[in-house]
């Protein structure tokens, strides 16, 4: 990304859209550090894999909520 674009178009602004800028700017480096602050690890799809069962049953109706089902 061209960085004097983005300085020109930010110039343009009113004061009050400014802020708006330099507050979505703060919120997108608070992320940024919030994600490398992970020790660098990502998880990756499959990653849990085998750490957790399904009982047996799991898909079928509480009893609890008899009174809502149709029948």
């Amino acid at each position: 990304m061209n960085t004097s674009l983005l300085y020109s178009k930010l110039s343009a602004l009113p004061e009050n859209l400014k802020k708006e800028v330099n507050d979505f700017i703060d919120s997108l480096t608070a992320k940024s550090k919030k994600a490398s602050s992970q020790n660098g690890r990502v998880a990756k799809f499959g990653s849990g894999k085998g750490m957790f069962t399904m009982r047996k049953g799991f898909d079928e109706p509480l009893e609890d909520f008899k009174d809502y089902m149709p029948e």
